[in-house]
């Protein structure tokens, strides 16, 4: 560790392997530590021993679960668009590339409450999501005429090319608010609910103030994602997601990265001009002129707020999510104005046909942004639409963001994972620390030429 580095990196979450790989490979000297005994950090994929170990210490896990090697348990899962940031990360990277295997979602799903009549109650029922105008039209979401308003919409959508005014049909896309785009085509208040939380994929109505060119270029990476590997727009690593992160950190390790667990850090140095000089693990200095680390590696110094709290239940079934075709993996968005909330909940399931558990058993996780001073409680909700559960782990999260860009003292901290079902937000995070640790943005569009040391 008493080394000179180029880069010090702290926390192996995904975001932090993610810039080690690509540091190591672009030829810098990268020292890698973590104050966990594993990799992967939040994003890790624990076995059965490790995670009844975190939840509840002393707990041996029931025995009709299996073996501990039938087990890889994300602690958040997140699923990765097939046409998105992550998939482009990993193509930049051959070496990942080769050593990840990945399946399609078998769905994606939004929930909605039906209005309750003279002899019926209003309940939620969970409708699959249609990802282009032909689903649209067979969509069980919408009624007839809804239907071909919506499959209009998707279309205009689908052909929308920024650079070709005659896509626009006259409206100015990058000012107009997403609210006024969709009021001339008359769609109803659950169908632009579904549009703009289970496809655009935003985590709150904020989409209706923004403006329409940007909600349109999500809802096209929706589109364009559907059918690329199947027939779902998402994807997930077999093994869970914890391989990626491993993959990135084998790509550091590959041209001369240096890692180290159980590696407490007791001091960042900061020299007498104010910025980084290096970090201290007991009597151990190490030393570089750049640290990115982990928003928990930096509290107590002023550089990061927090942002809130994030509740996160993890959930053992012995039977996929009902009303979902017997889906063996797939997504469920409940919308804020669905529920009286503020924010969505989601729900991820994966299963045995993934590695990630024994066979016959499923995997789901919850998630939402806190709202309350009864965390558990706001994923009920989330909760009746299992089924039953066999065992349930639950723990809160304290979400924090970087106070500064980090240039002034070449400290750069990452945000912390948000309760979303995929990884969108996160590469966004990638990409953003990467301009501003390099002073040049990432091109994806190219493949990553590893650095030949002489």
């Amino acid at each position: 560790m008493e080394e000179v580095y180029d880069v010090i990196v702290l926390g192996t979450g995904l975001t932090e392997c993610i810039l080690a790989g690509l540091f190591s490979a672009q030829g810098r000297k990268v020292l890698h530590l973590d104050k966990n005994g594993f990799y992967g950090s939040f994003t890790a994929s624990l076995n059965l021993s490790n995670l009844y170990n975190s939840f509840c210490p002393g707990v041996e896990p029931p025995a009709h679960l299996g073996e501990n090697r039938d087990w890889n348990i994300d602690l958040i899962p997140k699923f990765t668009m097939a046409n998105g940031k992550l998939v482009k990360f990993i193509l930049h990277t051959e070496s990942v590339a080769n050593n990840l295997e990945w399946k399609s979602l078998d769905g994606s799903f939004v929930m909605q409450t039906s209005s309750g009549g003279i002899f019926s109650k209003s309940r939620p029922k969970i409708y699959k999501v249609p990802g282009n105008d032909s689903e649209a039209l067979k969509s069980d979401l919408m009624g007839l005429f809804e239907k071909k308003r919506c499959k209009k919409l998707f279309k205009f959508i689908q052909n929308y090319d920024p650079e070709n005014v005659e896509t626009h049909k006259g409206l100015q896309l990058r000012t107009l608010p997403f609210k006024d785009l969709i009021a001339n085509f008359g769609l109803e208040q659950n169908t632009i609910d579904f549009i703009g939380h289970a496809v655009a994929l935003y985590t709150s109505d904020e989409f209706l103030e923004i403006p329409s060119h940007e909600v349109m270029l999500k809802i096209k990476l929706y589109m364009d994602s559907a059918g690329l590997y199947g027939d779902s727009p998402f994807l997930y690593p077999v093994y869970g997601i914890g391989g990626i992160a491993e993959g990135f950190s084998r790509l550091s390790a590959i041209y001369g990265g240096t890692y180290m667990l159980n590696k407490e850090i007791d001091e960042i140095i900061i020299g007498e001009e104010g910025k980084v000089v290096g970090v201290r693990s007991g009597d151990e200095v190490a030393r570089a002129p750049i640290v990115l680390c982990e928003p928990t590696y930096v509290l107590n110094i002023g550089k990061v707020r927090p942002t809130g709290r994030v509740v996160r239940a993890i959930c053992i079934l012995n039977h996929p999510i009902p009303n979902t075709g017997d889906a063996a993996s797939c997504q469920i968005i409940i919308p804020q104005r669905q529920t009286g909330r503020h924010n969505d909940i989601y729900i991820s399931c994966v299963s045995y046909a993934h590695f990630v558990c024994a066979e016959g058993y499923y995997i789901a996780i919850c998630s939402t942004q806190v709202e309350t001073d009864s965390p558990e409680g706001e994923l009920q909700i989330a909760f009746d639409l299992l089924g039953q559960v066999l065992e349930t782990f639950i723990r809160v999260y304290d979400t924090y963001e970087p106070v500064d860009d980090g240039r002034a003292d070449n400290i750069f901290v990452s945000k912390s994972y948000d309760a979303t079902s995929h990884f969108e937000s996160a590469c966004e995070d990638v990409l953003d620390l990467y301009h501003r640790i390099t002073g040049e943005p990432l091109d994806l569009e190219q493949p990553l030429r590893p650095f030949i040391q002489q």
